[in-house]
């Protein structure tokens, strides 16, 4: 019995030991029980919202992957290509080709937009002194953003108006009478024209999140560059933008997002045209899908931006991450 009782000790720990491990395992058990009892409450609400996310925006977007290795038109069988619709894209596609140099465009645009005059509005707005002024100028930069963008487009579209516009009636009353033309329906300069088109250019969204990141520096980080003698124009260089560095980057990161998938502003002012001049590849999406029916050609357009974006997002968040270390 002696000699039983040393070989539990040795291999169990004893007895008493063992009896206290079932119970620490029955406890977790039970832990475990009343965790997901409380927790069920939390996943019924969520519960929905995961499955709208499913069924609109996961399930659609799995559904374009499949269809995009298929060629099917609105009514007719599908059938497997593989790569063929996205090989056609580059050697025989010579609109979307021509898209791809317009979002190109766009884009370094709409990068500066989102980045350098949202910086340099917060600056001003971070350099008045009076605490009301301050609130009075973040109220008028997010007003603009409860405006429908429809339109902001339609009246720039009457802007440009090559009979009736603002643009060639000022022109006309300063003189430069030669340099009016049909600015949307010339293939020339209709692409810079959507470009330029909502001067100044100031994204309320963005510039509250700069002036929200530099006014989170502390004051005495601030007073300290101002006791050492630096210019305001050294301060904004060497100390405001490293510290508001994560700003800049959300909003280059939206900018970029939003340009590659650019599409209301170019259908509601030009259609893509004229001649296709100032196709985008959102557009050229919903042309194949909804008018020339081809929904396997629509879903390979679909992939490709949605990894644009996505090599895009991570290249610039690798590249701002390299620089900050």
């Amino acid at each position: 019995m002696g000699l039983l009782k040393s070989w539990l000790v040795g291999r169990f720990g004893g007895v008493g030991t063992g009896q206290q491990v079932a119970r620490q395992s029955v406890g977790a058990r039970s832990g475990l029980r009343t965790r997901i009892r409380h927790a069920l409450p939390y996943y019924a609400v969520l519960l929905p919202t995961l499955l709208g996310l499913f069924v609109f925006d996961y399930y659609p977007a799995f559904l374009a992957i499949y269809h995009s290795f298929f060629e099917w038109d609105i009514g007719l069988p599908a059938t497997w290509v593989g790569v063929d619709n996205f090989v056609r894209m580059f050697t025989q596609d010579r609109t979307f080709l021509r898209s791809l140099r317009n979002v190109g465009i766009i884009t370094v645009w709409i990068v500066f937009q989102a980045t350098v005059i949202p910086l340099v509005v917060a600056e001003l707005i971070f350099a008045i002194k009076s605490i009301r002024w301050k609130y009075w100028f973040r109220i008028g930069m997010i007003l603009p953003a409860i405006i429908p963008g429809i339109v902001v487009f339609l009246l720039w579209r009457f802007i440009y108006d090559g009979s009736v516009g603002l643009l060639n009636a000022l022109l006309t009353g300063i003189g430069l009478e030669s340099w009016t033309r049909v600015w949307l329906g010339d293939p020339r300069v209709a692409i810079w024209a959507l470009t330029f088109s909502g001067f100044p250019w100031v994204n309320g969204v963005n510039t509250l999140i700069t002036l929200a990141g530099l006014q989170n520096i502390n004051a005495e980080i601030l007073e300290s560059s101002e006791l050492d003698g630096a210019s305001r124009l050294q301060r904004i260089w060497r100390l405001d933008i490293p510290l508001v560095f994560g700003q800049i980057k959300l909003n280059l990161v939206r900018a970029i997002i939003a340009s590659i998938q650019i599409f209301e502003v170019v259908f509601v002012m030009t259609e893509g045209g004229p001649i296709k001049s100032t196709m985008v590849p959102g557009l050229w999406l919903y042309y194949n899908a909804f008018n020339y029916h081809r929904m396997g050609y629509a879903s390979a357009i679909g992939v490709f931006i949605f990894v644009t974006i996505l090599l895009l997002t991570l290249i610039s968040m690798r590249i701002f991450r390299e620089e900050r270390a």
